[in-house]
């Protein structure tokens, strides 16, 4: 799972990701958590992808919220520059998603997206 999640990570974009140590500490969370969520010991087969999206999805997450996340630019976009009086309008909720927005959904897709999946697997415990 783990190389799955660095490709992944590669493909979005992202460096370094396999020498972080807050990969692993993510990758063992999202497997905990997939474990309770399905009252199971085991992480079955058809559930990896699913922890796959979840584990890129905190990781990015964490470097976002403590500033280590590097590769994306964040500024917002501006939507009117006015050179008279120095007027400058920001695209923020104005149907334009800013690129932080953009990375913001993203976040939240692949870690709660796919949630509903877990369900199939679920075990009943008495």
């Amino acid at each position: 799972m783990r190389e799955q999640v660095i490709a992944m990570l590669t493909a979005l974009g992202v460096t370094g990701a396999a020498e972080d140590p807050l990969l692993d500490i993510v990758i063992s969370n999202v497997q905990y958590r997939v474990q309770n969520k399905t009252n199971r010991k085991d992480m079955p087969e058809g559930l990896v992808s699913v922890a796959v999206y979840m584990a890129v999805g905190e990781y990015l997450n964490m470097k976002k919220v403590s500033g280590q996340l590097e590769g994306f630019d964040l500024e917002a976009a501006i939507k009117q520059i006015q050179e008279g009086d120095t007027n400058t309008v920001f695209a923020i909720g104005d149907g334009n998603l800013t690129p932080e927005q953009r990375l913001n959904s993203l976040i939240d897709y692949l870690a709660n997206g796919r949630s509903r999946e877990l369900y199939r697997f679920r075990k009943f415990v008495w």
